[in-house]
């Protein structure tokens, strides 16, 4: 077997290795997949205009967010059931990022639970939040993340229904036998049902995700622990303001890998807007599309402090575990370590906004 080379090739294996319903899922975007797409087209839009004859001998990819030392500015994302592409799960992913020096966000509905991760290594982990219809149960988990050693909550705010995947409603998509959201079955016997003609997923954020979340909930849910709040799914700028005015220390530019309102803003187009709005009064990360070195040097370059990468971790899983998942952190830093010598940036305080150009 020819061992892949970029992400592209990975997610082309990785077909290979998951049952359809499982790739089907990791893949899909809602309704049309527009802005699936053009979280992708986004990066090609942006052209870079590379400066000459600076010393990049040496590159330092070093960085920090919420005061955290990273390897490089890159974290991976919050993704659901990873055990569907390999058995190890989020335990792999875990190894691979403590190995990487870079943040995991686990999710709520992971497949193995917060503790089990936690034992992996004293890591830099995040713990992404779906605020349940039971705020006992969101207490609860918000608790255990505190006391496991998770260093930020990641609240997911462009969920409060689930968009529409048709895919996985063609597919009747459910967890498998054996499969379960780890951090929910055991405390509440929560799980995700197998509803004929449609996703089980899409059953259970209806029956359990609280829609009628807003801006004054995240006082409650500030007030649970003393973990640093990060948004993610902020796609305006005046969403932004009001963010920081209420305690965000951290906004992921995110529209959920274009899986939830179809049509949306790409998550790159929306970042220069945001991180104007933040003026600098909290930290700015961006996820959706990021597949080359050269998509994180054009995030960094329009303000972002660090990217997040979801899809190509999954793919990087299917193929070879935690060696894939740590194949891909590596392609992505040998990627933008090239990049960043051609463009004349020897460390990342180099980059900033004269080094793009939009269109």
């Amino acid at each position: 077997m020819i061992s892949p080379i970029n992400l592209f090739e990975y997610e082309e294996l990785a077909k290979t290795h998951l049952p359809k319903m499982a790739f089907d899922y990791y893949s899909s975007g809602a309704w049309d997949e527009i802005t699936l797409k053009d979280n992708r087209a986004a990066f090609t839009r942006v052209k870079l205009r590379p400066k000459m004859l600076v010393d990049v001998s040496e590159i330092n990819l070093t960085t920090e967010v919420l005061g955290a030392s990273l390897q490089l500015p890159l974290m991976i994302a919050p993704m659901a059931f990873q055990c569907l592409a390999h058995p190890d799960g989020e335990i792999a992913t875990a190894k691979a990022a403590v190995s990487a020096g870079v943040v995991m966000v686990l999710s709520t509905l992971s497949t193995k639970s917060l503790e089990d991760v936690a034992m992996v290594d004293d890591g830099l982990r995040w713990f992404q939040l779906y605020i349940h219809k039971d705020r006992g149960l969101t207490h609860a988990l918000v608790e255990r993340a505190y006391a496991a050693g998770y260093k930020a909550l990641c609240l997911t705010v462009d969920a409060p229904v689930l968009g529409k995947r048709e895919r996985d409603q063609r597919n009747e998509f459910t967890l498998p036998p054996g499969l379960h959201p780890a951090n929910l079955t055991k405390m509440s016997g929560l799980d995700i049902p197998q509803e004929k003609g449609e996703s089980g997923l899409l059953t259970y954020f209806a029956q359990q995700i609280n829609p009628a979340l807003t801006w004054k909930d995240l006082e409650w849910l500030k007030s649970l622990s003393p973990l640093p709040l990060v948004l993610k799914g902020i796609l305006r700028g005046d969403d932004a303001v009001r963010a920081v005015e209420y305690g965000a220390q951290g906004i992921v530019v995110s529209n959920h890998g274009g899986r939830q309102l179809d049509g949306a803003i790409a998550s790159l187009d929306a970042l220069p807007e945001i991180v104007a709005a933040v003026d600098g009064k909290a930290e700015v990360l961006l996820d959706g599309g990021i597949r080359r070195g050269t998509d994180i040097l054009k995030a960094l370059a329009l303000g972002a402090k660090a990217v997040l990468i979801g899809r190509p971790v999954l793919w990087g899983l299917s193929v070879s575990g935690e060696t894939g998942v740590a194949d891909i952190i590596n392609l992505l830093k040998e990627e933008l370590t090239t990049a960043m010598a051609l463009s004349g940036c020897a460390r990342l305080e180099d980059i900033d906004s004269s080094l793009v150009i939009c269109r």
